[in-house]
């Protein structure tokens, strides 16, 4: 564990009353340090837009450490990845949203920053029809090297997670819950699985039980971490239809696949398309082609070293070239490249090690 304190102290800031995952990143990026935070005087604390008075108060009184105590021995007993929100290992699409965790809790060996990350949703109760599409996506995409992300659930999670395995592909199962509570148990093979071909992921401390209110905090995170999110199979209500809502906040391309407009685990796939909330996919190619997988064979440490830019990202480096630092918004403005466009091209950009993301949301030219 590089930084012992730090994680202390980020583990501290999940448990201050009335500091969420929003407050979180704010404080974070002003202080870039969860110990820092719990040294600054109330004074600084309260300036900060959305903290004010008695939320500085609430951090400037917390003495209840134990949590903390006890999850540093979980975390060096069960050899566990502590995440730190500024740390390296930290999923960089994930700390673009608005409520990233401070801090999030790994088992396993994937890279959560690769190029190409895909989640997959549906019902829990799938049909014949469901399972075959996404077992035939995920076979598809086997050739594009994709990191595989779900809810570990019984379904189309399931699913998803044992096709991305048995085609070579890494998986990530996010919990609503505790790493030590594999839920449903029923999983824990493959789970174990997982941590060797993958990994699971958490922002809950251990003994969490898997709580109704966790699950969409679960949900928020599968929507955050991935480029595209791909709805196999879903009612109309439920946390597949919870998630998409959330990957379109955070501007997420969405696919859905269509099914008999009298079927019930299909109406939710053909209202979001319906709605234009998602993209009709009929066939793993047209997805890829989408989200120019087909082109990006590069690896990162290729990029960093022979970065070929696309147009937007040419047009990006051009206007940061010109300022110190600039803030997304005046970004986009300048470029006229749009928001969903302008996520996709930064993350590249970040990852290759052209841009920097700094505090306050603005970016900045890297070391490259």
């Amino acid at each position: 564990m590089k930084d012992p304190d730090e994680v202390f102290y980020s583990i501290a800031l999940t448990q201050v009353p009335q500091i969420g995952s929003v407050h979180s990143k704010t404080l974070l990026e002003h202080f870039n340090a969860a110990k820092t935070i719990f040294h600054a005087r109330p004074s600084a604390l309260e300036k900060i837009p959305g903290i004010g008075i008695i939320r500085a108060r609430n951090i400037c009184n917390f003495r209840d450490f134990k949590k903390a105590e006890k999850e540093m021995v979980f975390i060096e007993k069960f050899k566990i990845a502590p995440l730190l929100f500024h740390g390296e290992r930290y999923p960089q699409r994930l700390k673009h949203c608005e409520d990233p965790p401070p801090i999030l809790f790994f088992k396993g060996e994937a890279d959560l920053n690769v190029q190409k990350v895909l989640s997959v949703v549906g019902t829990r109760k799938q049909t014949e029809y469901g399972r075959g599409l996404v077992e035939e996506y995920l076979e598809a995409l086997c050739c594009h090297d994709v990191l595989v992300v779900s809810g570990l659930a019984y379904g189309i999670d399931q699913i998803a997670h044992k096709a991305a395995l048995n085609n070579r592909l890494k998986t990530i199962g996010v919990l609503a819950s505790g790493l030590d509570i594999i839920y449903p148990s029923s999983h824990s093979a493959l789970a174990r699985d997982m941590t060797r071909q993958g990994g699971l992921l958490t922002e809950f401390l251990s003994g969490t039980k898997p709580d109704k209110q966790n699950f969409p905090r679960r949900n928020r995170i599968v929507a955050g971490l991935c480029d595209a999110l791909l709805v196999a199979e879903t009612d109309v209500k439920g946390g597949s239809m919870i998630t998409a809502d959330i990957a379109s906040g955070y501007n997420r391309e969405i696919f859905a696949i269509p099914g008999r407009i009298h079927d019930r685990k299909s109406a939710g796939c053909n209202i979001l398309i319906r709605d234009n909330k998602a993209r009709l996919t009929m066939h793993p190619a047209d997805m890829a082609a989408f989200m120019n997988w087909e082109a990006a064979h590069v690896t990162i440490k290729q990029q960093k070293i022979f970065p070929e830019l696309g147009e937007d990202e040419a047009r990006i480096m051009n206007i940061v070239r010109d300022t110190d630092t600039i803030q997304l918004e005046q970004l986009i403005q300048l470029s006229g490249i749009n928001r969903s466009h302008m996520h996709a091209a930064l993350l590249n950009l970040e990852l290759a090690g052209l841009l920097i993301h700094q505090p306050g949301g603005r970016w900045a030219m890297g070391s490259t």
